[in-house]
């Protein structure tokens, strides 16, 4: 049975070096199995233009975990599956940048599944493959730059692609968690 860690981030900024939320959600083998929320407090300073896109403001992370006490928690998730996402490099370039910024050692290179790809070689006649599109066309609850939302709208995309018979080893890359 394949496990699918399927997340999204939020970013208080436009550095993307930092998150302010983290949305999981478990996929075991064919099936939705759990999820995990939480927003973090990223110790930088928040843009406008990210506040009013995530509706996350600074009053809203003060005494949240920062990125290090929250990986206590979900490195071991994390590494229990194949991690996917929508427009995946952009999430492991945060998951990366935040596990460097604060020296946190995991690992070298970690593979991934991006759903926007999968979606492309399943579904190639949308007009585009972004995430609210896909959610419309697949009839998805979305509150779009929700961590928790959009990761769950990318799990249902995951799962309509793999009943659609993608086979999951055709679209792994590998990502250099050390950015070198």
């Amino acid at each position: 049975m394949e496990r699918y860690i399927v997340f999204d981030v939020e970013t208080p900024n436009s550095a993307n070096e930092r998150m302010s939320a983290i949305g999981i959600t478990l996929v075991d083998g064919r099936e939705i199995s759990g999820g995990f929320y939480s927003l973090v407090d990223p110790e930088q300073r928040f843009d406008r233009f990210n506040v009013a896109l995530t509706g996350i403001t600074p009053e809203a992370v003060r005494g949240q975990p920062a990125f290090p006490q929250l990986w206590e928690r979900i490195g071991p998730l994390m590494g229990s599956g194949l991690l996917v996402a929508h427009n995946a490099p952009f999430d492991m370039s945060v998951l990366a940048k935040c596990l460097r910024g604060y020296g946190i050692r995991w690992r070298e290179r970690v593979d991934y599944i991006c759903t926007c790809r999968l979606s492309r070689r399943v579904l190639p006649s949308l007009p585009n493959h972004r995430l609210d599109t896909l959610s419309g066309y697949l009839g998805l609850e979305l509150e779009h730059h929700r961590a928790m939302s959009d990761s769950r709208a990318c799990a249902e995309i995951l799962l309509h692609c793999l009943r659609a018979g993608a086979e999951p080893v055709d679209f792994v890359r590998g990502y250099d968690m050390l950015g070198m």
